[in-house]
């Protein structure tokens, strides 16, 4: 059974930084296109970002660019997102997300973590 685990959230002040991860368990996806969403409460979850299979090219929305980096490590079947210079509007449940290939698009993605909590205070 595969299983994806996030870990790394918590509170944060504004201005600060985390640091995400997300361990795959119970198959390799060195394959596969790997993720994060967010979703903040009364919104839909979107995008964040994502990173092909060899981690050679990273897509970031345009409200994370320049301040979040995504990458990841084949060996330990695991993708981390560093979030520098956050701020209150990056407060949302992230999840971390396995693909066929890169994409913005939810529904291109099979399997999904539970998420873990980020919270910005100003």
């Amino acid at each position: 059974q595969v299983e994806l685990a996030e870990s790394g959230g918590g509170l944060v002040q504004a201005g600060g930084f985390l640091s995400l991860s997300c361990a795959v368990s119970g198959r390799t996806f060195s394959n596969n296109a790997m993720a994060w969403f967010r979703q903040a409460p009364g919104k839909e979850r979107e995008f964040v970002a994502a990173i092909n299979w060899s981690g050679t090219i990273p897509y970031y929305a345009d409200s994370v660019k320049g301040r979040f980096t995504i990458s990841r490590e084949n060996a330990k079947n695991t993708v981390y997102l560093q979030m520098d210079s956050l701020i209150p509007e990056d407060t949302a449940v992230y999840y971390c997300a396995v693909g066929v290939q890169l994409s913005t698009a939810r529904g291109r993605y099979n399997y999904w973590g539970q998420g873990t909590q980020v919270a910005v205070s100003t």
